[in-house]
Parts: structure tokens; C-alpha cells; sequence
């Protein structure tokens, strides 16, 4: 293409920005933040470069890619959470929070150009071959994740039923990359579960907030309400990464006194700035908590948390400790205390933007943070608890605005340049199963019911965050 027709074209693309840019309504935000002045300079930058890229890359490139590519680019700058969702992607949001897919069952984030494990959704392909919060997803297949996006690397993850995949993951601690070969289920989430554990004493526990959570969490617990009240009630919100906010504060409602406060939300446009408090029904679609057992309000309760207990775990486990309501038990939280919003687009696409920061009743943040246990317990007898991934650690994430002290790290780790990539085979341990007779820190929970002595542990010891060291 002549020069002069590339800048014919650069003239209307910038023009065609910022007329998009008017058409979402500009004027009106800016009145509401001050005026803000078009970044026409920047705007012609893009251009320019957008130009270059049509005129010498080495293979054509589409326009649509292009334009995908940045506006994709420009959200994964802000934080990890925000992301630009095409009709696809969007879709299997959409999926997700249902509850049912086909896939492996897990819960996964983006860092440094590979994909992380939040956290493995119990009984599922992922939680059987024992992948673990916090192992780096390297390989797909035979594809290096290196230079994907989340979206893509979720696509190639999702899939037929009965079909095989294989991952390639790196482990803190290993020396050597472990290879997992692994056949994609329909994964139905069930997000609760609960039974006796002893006489007298129940188990509760949620593995991810969906659209069903509270009406599940209302049936099971109206279930273990046919033996009566029982003496005490463990509440298991470990390995639980989050979901619905509305769900957290349904499920923080069954246990809170009616127009106590659950959460806060606070951010730069008018609707951020809002209360959830606990009333039954207000929050739900036909008012599931309508039929609870009238002891779930006075149960003696202990919050089982862990460092994979991130979101609407932590909404929860916040709510209920301000309110003196809920003992929690186990070790410090992820610290995900931001809110994403989704913002359809014309297109079928939609934007999942960050639009606040949440808050507890007694207004702290929990963001890189996370939530402090009433009573330390590590995860097992030998007082080891597993290394996993914290909001903290996650590349570009927002500060804690009400603490001045946590120090943002937006700069790449020393340790985390491109290595050469080895192969291996390692056999991954049998998976833990929350709520078994061998599980450490429910026993811990019941003896705090019982009033018998807890084998408390000693939080780590805290270093300055400004020399803080990511696992």
C-alpha cells in the first residue's frame, strides 16, 4: 500500500477512535471526573503503529485481529481480573457460573505469559490427578501456553467428554516439569456439600459460589436440620475461589442477623458505591432462605479458610468474623477484594472490567491482603501447609487502598525469565479429600466446638512487602 494512502488510513483510524470513543458516552463520564481532554497524541501513536504493523509484519494481518489484540492487551495492563471477553469467551462465562462444562475442573489465572491454578475444582479430572493450587500450566498438548491468552488457553483446556489432553506443569519445588495426562468429564460442579461428621456435630462446605448455591445451600442444610440442632456447625470454605457476589451474600444471610451488614463495595462510578446486607429472599429469586432452620442464626459455627479461599469465600468468612459471628480457622486467604463487572458491547463481546473494590462490615479491605484466621491451623499434623498462589503474587494487581503500607509490585520477577523447557514424568500424590477422617484441620474445628484444646500453629513471619520474595 502507497505511504500516502497508510496515512490517509492513520487520519481516519484515529478519527474512528475517537468517534467510538464519543459514542460510549465520554462527555458524560468526564463531567462526573473532571474534564478529561482526548489523548489525541496517543491516539495518532496507535495509529501510526497500526500502520506499520499492516505495511512490514512479514505475513498479512487481519484488521479484526489487530484491534482484538489491543484492546485485549489494554485490559490485561489494568489487573489480572479484567478481560476483554468475545462472544465466545463470554459464552463460556456464562457456562461456568452454571456450574456444568466440559473440561478438566479448574480454576485458573494469568501470569506472565502462562496460566496458573487458583484452585482445583473437587471431583473432577484436574482435583483426581492431583494438580495443585498454584502449579504453572507451561504446556497444552504439545503447545506452549507462552504468548496465549487466558481465553485461549481455556479453550484448548475445554472440550468433548471422554476426549484426552495432556498438561505440562511446573511446581515450586520441583526440579523437573511434571507431564498429567488427563480425559475431559461434563463438570458438574457441585458447589455444596455437608453431612454428620459426628453425633451432634454437621459438616458444610462450598466449593464455588454459582447460580444454584444458595438454593443448594438451603436444601442441605434443611437436610441436616431432620436430626435436629445440632450442638455445632463446621463450615468449610477451603480451596473455594469464589463466583456470584450475590451468592456470597445469600449464603452469609443464612447465618446473620436479618439487616446486618455483609459487604461493601466502593469504586469511581455511582453505582459502585453500594451495601449488602443480610435479608432473606431480597437477593434471591423465590426467596430460598425463606425455609431455613430457624438454628442457623445460633449454631455455634468455625470457618474452615485456607489460602485458596479467594472472592465470595472471603465476602463470607469477612462478614462473619466482623459480626463475632463464626470462629475462622486454617491459614490466611488468597486477598481478592475487587469486583468485576461484565459490560456487554454491541458486538455480542463484553468487557469484564474491575468497577470497585469490596469492603467488610467493618470496612476493611481485604485486597492483597486477604483474611486473617481467628485461630492459625495449618493443614497438617507436621504444621505444613501447602505453598499456593495469592492474590499478592499475581502480577499488575490492584493495591489495598486502606492500607498504605502494601506495596504494589508490577515489575516482573528475576526469577520468573524464560528457562528452557525439559520434559518429564512425575507421579502427582493422591488428592486430599476435605471432610475425611484425615483431615487435620477439621479435626481442629470440632475440638474448638467441643471446647477442647486446638493444636493452634504459629502464623509465618511477616517481611517488610517492599522486599517481599514471590513464591
Amino acid at each position: 500500500m502507497p505511504n500516502s494512502k497508510l496515512k490517509q488510513l492513520g487520519l481516519i483510524l484515529t478519527g474512528v477512535i475517537v468517534g467510538i470513543m464519543l459514542s460510549l458516552n465520554f462527555p458524560a463520564s468526564a463531567d462526573k471526573l473532571g474534564a478529561q481532554p482526548l489523548p489525541v497524541e496517543e491516539l495518532r501513536a496507535f495509529a501510526d503503529v497500526f500502520n506499520v504493523v499492516k505495511r512490514d509484519y512479514v505475513e498479512p494481518v487481519e484488521d479484526q485481529k489487530l484491534f482484538t489484540q489491543a484492546i485485549t492487551g489494554m485490559l490485561s495492563g489494568l489487573d489480572p481480573h479484567s478481560a476483554y471477553l468475545d462472544a465466545n469467551a463470554l459464552k463460556e462465562l456464562q457456562v461456568s457460573t452454571k456450574g456444568e462444562f466440559g473440561g478438566l475442573g479448574i480454576e485458573v489465572s494469568m501470569e506472565d505469559g502462562f496460566v496458573k491454578v487458583v484452585s482445583p475444582i473437587e471431583d473432577t479430572p484436574a482435583f483426581r490427578a492431583g494438580i495443585k493450587a498454584g502449579d504453572l500450566i507451561i504446556k497444552i498438548d504439545d503447545v506452549l501456553v507462552k504468548g496465549m491468552n487466558l481465553d485461549e488457553a481455556v479453550k484448548r483446556m475445554r472440550g468433548k467428554p471422554s476426549t484426552k489432553i495432556t498438561l505440562t506443569l511446573a511446581r515450586k519445588g520441583e526440579s523437573q516439569p511434571i507431564t498429567v495426562n488427563l480425559t475431559r468429564e461434563i463438570i458438574r460442579a457441585q458447589s455444596v456439600k455437608s453431612k454428620a461428621v459426628e453425633p451432634g456435630y454437621s459438616y458444610l462446605r462450598i466449593t464455588q459460589f454459582q447460580e444454584n448455591t444458595v438454593q443448594s445451600m438451603a436444601e442441605h442444610l434443611a437436610k441436616l436440620a431432620k436430626t435436629g440442632k445440632p450442638k455445632g456447625l463446621v463450615f468449610d470454605l477451603r480451596n473455594d475461589p469464589g463466583g456470584l457476589l450475590n451468592g456470597a451474600v445469600g449464603v452469609a444471610s443464612a447465618f446473620l442477623p436479618e439487616g446486618a451488614m455483609v459487604v461493601t463495595t466502593n469504586g469511581r462510578t455511582e453505582g459502585a458505591h453500594r451495601e449488602y446486607r443480610a435479608m432473606l429472599g431480597e437477593y434471591l429469586q423465590g426467596g430460598p432462605l425463606r425455609a431455613l432452620p430457624s438454628w442457623t442464626r445460633d449454631v455455634p459455627m468455625v470457618v474452615l479458610v485456607n489460602g485458596g479461599s479467594a472472592s465470595a469465600s472471603e465476602i463470607v468468612a469477612g462478614a462473619l468474623q466482623d459480626h463475632k459471628r463464626a470462629k475462622i480457622m486454617g491459614t490466611r486467604t488468597f486477598g481478592k477484594g475487587s469486583v468485576q463487572t461484565i459490560l456487554p458491547l454491541a458486538n455480542a463481546a463484553a468487557l469484564k472490567l474491575t468497577t470497585a473494590r469490596y469492603y467488610t462490615p467493618s470496612g476493611r479491605s481485604i485486597q492483597a491482603k486477604g483474611i486473617d484466621p481467628d485461630i492459625f491451623v495449618e493443614e497438617s499434623v507436621q504444621g505444613g501447609s501447602a505453598k499456593r498462589l495469592r492474590e499478592a503474587d499475581l502480577q499488575g494487581h490492584l493495591g489495598n487502598d486502606r492500607d498504605p503500607e502494601e506495596a504494589v509490585d508490577k515489575k516482573p520477577n528475576e526469577d520468573k525469565k524464560d528457562k528452557p523447557i525439559e520434559t518429564a514424568k512425575t507421579e502427582l500424590p493422591k488428592p486430599f479429600e476435605y471432610g475425611s477422617p484425615d483431615d487435620y484441620q477439621l479435626v481442629q474445628a470440632l475440638n474448638q466446638l467441643k471446647g477442647l484444646p486446638v493444636e493452634k500453629s504459629s502464623p509465618p513471619e511477616e517481611t517488610p512487602s517492599s522486599e517481599e520474595t514471590k513464591p
